[in-house]
């Protein structure tokens, strides 16, 4: 039995080509800030498949989806097929968070700080330790 491909499925492709031209300024002020590993040296793609759905940006190695919500989400439809959405991709294992694109705008430090204290890195688990070693009195 072959395991079924999610990521990057070859039918989305041309979609995800456009996507990623046509970034909104949102997603491309995030993106500036995210791409080539500058934020805690964590590879992020942009506009990446997942199933059948496009996530605007995607961390593999922390299984970390980011969705930036304009005015479009704020409808219930729109609200509706973005819990759906969630729904699907939290059962395949991923931790979607989510911002609005003013958030972005206007409080991009503490957008950065959230997905930052997203990351579930054993390098961060490490450092805590050493920390508290040097922390110990010595005997």
């Amino acid at each position: 039995m072959s395991k079924q491909k999610i990521h990057t499925k070859k039918e989305l492709q041309v979609y995800r080509k456009q996507l990623r031209k046509t970034l909104t300024p949102a997603e491309a002020f995030l993106w500036k800030q995210v791409k080539s590993r500058q934020l805690n040296n964590k590879r992020f793609t942009k506009q990446h498949s997942i199933g059948h759905y496009i996530v605007d940006f995607y961390c593999a190695s922390e299984k970390l989806i980011i969705e930036l919500d304009g005015q479009g989400h704020f409808n219930p439809e729109a609200q509706e097929y973005d819990k759906k959405r969630t729904v699907y991709l939290e059962s395949l294992g991923y931790k979607v968070i989510r911002f609005e694109n003013k958030m972005v705008f206007d409080h991009l430090p503490s957008v950065l700080q959230e997905i930052k204290e997203s990351f579930n890195s054993e390098e961060e688990e490490e450092e805590e330790e050493e920390e508290e070693e040097e922390a110990k009195p010595s005997v």
